[in-house]
Formats: structure tokens, sequence, C-alpha cells
């Protein structure tokens, strides 16, 4: 990613999330890590497939073996983790295995639930649309 690209993510992550301590810091030509203070948080990545540019923000969250979070966990985990005390987690009216994340009433992402050898865990995607990151 190019410094202007990084620059604009690091400025739209911080202000949906109202959390200046959130950062954005390049990793590759096509990745970067998402950060607050010197905890990661996880990872964007760029897709410009097809001239749409776009980018995804994923964060993997583990909680043991065979451990079901609730939302309200899982939101509790996301509040602290961006500092936005106004994150929410609801169920998905005909999925099972996701949960949707809000700011307030602004959707932001999905939450998958992954099971793999024992080990659950659960992973925060947040798609980043070229169009969003306009006028920041």
């Amino acid at each position: 990613m190019d410094v202007q690209e990084v620059r604009k993510l690091d400025a739209y992550l911080k202000k949906l999330f109202g959390n200046a301590r959130l950062r954005v810091a390049p990793k590759g030509k096509d990745t970067a890590e998402v950060l607050t203070g010197d905890d990661v948080l996880g990872e964007m990545t760029v897709d410009n497939e097809d001239g749409d540019l776009s980018y995804n923000f994923r964060m993997e969250i583990d909680i043991g073996q065979n451990i079901d979070a609730t939302p309200v966990q899982l939101a509790s985990y996301l509040k602290h983790k961006f500092g936005n005390e106004n994150v929410r987690v609801v169920g998905r009216p005909r999925k099972t295995d996701s949960l949707e994340v809000y700011i307030g009433e602004d959707f932001l992402g999905v939450l998958f639930i992954e099971n793999e050898r024992g080990r659950k865990y659960y992973i925060f995607e947040l798609p980043i649309l070229d169009l969003d990151l306009e006028g920041v």
C-alpha cells in the first residue's frame, strides 16, 4: 500500500471508531497492520479487482477451545480493542455461522464463527470501499 492509502485508511479508522490511538502501518505491497498502541488488532488488505478499489480489515479473535462467546462478550471485547463503547454485536436473522457488528445503528461488518480441529474462534471482517475514504 502506498503512503496516501495508509494515511486515508488511518484517518478513516480513527474517525469511524472515535479512537486517535488506532493506526495503520504498511506491511507489504498489498497489506498493512492495524494497531492500537503496540497491540496488533489485525490486517488490512487491498483489493483492486476489476478496477474497483476496496480494502478489507480482518481481525481474528481466539477465545479458547470449545468456548461459545455470547454477543455481549464479543461486543465487550471489541469495545475494549477499538476503544469505542458504542460497538454492538447482534445475531443475524437467518444465519447461525455469523454475527453483525455495529457502532450505534451503523453497520460495520460481519463476525464469522469458525470451528477448526477443536478450536473455536471468530473472524471480524470490516470492508472499506474506496468511496468511504473520500473526503477523509
